[in-house]
């Protein structure tokens, strides 16, 4: 799994990359056939700012008072806010919160009391490593309307194609920078069928090998 291990830059920065891993991989809600491995990009400072720079770019020209991160991002998401406010053009407000939001065990997103005002009556934009189908960026969506927040945009370090009416989805890397990219449903995936192993578990912390 590892030997076969490549390196995909961002275009509009090569200093931005992740580390893919092609193989048979589980993730809570399906089977895939790469593993976008973002540790560096989440945990190196200067790897995670120059990504924070790529995504403030994309949404020049949004106000934005609060960004609401997913799948540990929250360095990256103080280095949003940073750009934001430090950069001419790009955001008029000067004081945006970042904060992390709960999930309970069917996924619907939830906030403490003491992280409402935060999002209530606030332009929130979501920040996340993966948004390949959707169903998770609609989900906090949905969340961020419940708490009386406008969601003004998406961002992704890997996403999909798809859209949502009314809100803005940027990303750094898409499936279609990789080859032949798959994501089946468990029981509907054809490696398990050929009896190709699962080489390891993912979730937002990372791989397990099996």
């Amino acid at each position: 799994m590892e030997t076969n291990a490549f390196e995909l830059f961002a275009k509009r920065n090569h200093k931005v990359s992740v580390r893919v891993m092609p193989g048979h991989f589980v993730t809570q809600h399906s089977h895939i056939n790469y593993c976008v491995d973002m540790t560096r990009l989440k945990s190196e400072m200067n790897l995670a700012r120059a990504a924070a720079k790529l995504f403030a770019e994309s949404f020049s020209g949004v106000s934005v008072d609060t960004i609401i991160t997913l799948d540990r991002m929250k360095m990256v998401g103080a280095f949003v806010a940073e750009e934001f406010a430090s950069s001419p053009g790009l955001n008029m407000n000067q004081e945006i919160a970042v904060v992390t939001p709960e999930f309970t065990a069917d996924e619907k997103l939830i906030l403490r009391d003491n992280l409402i005002p935060y999002v209530k009556n606030r332009r929130v934009l979501i920040l996340t490593a993966t948004a390949t189908t959707g169903i998770a960026a609609m989900g906090a969506i949905r969340g961020i309307r419940y708490y009386d927040g406008d969601p003004v945009g998406v961002a992704a370090v890997f996403g999909g194609k798809f859209e949502i009416p009314g809100v803005p989805v940027k990303t750094l890397f898409g499936v279609e920078d990789l080859p032949n990219y798959a994501s089946y449903s468990p029981g509907e995936c054809p490696m398990c069928k050929n009896g190709v192993k699962i080489d390891a578990l993912i979730n937002s912390y990372g791989y397990s090998k099996i």
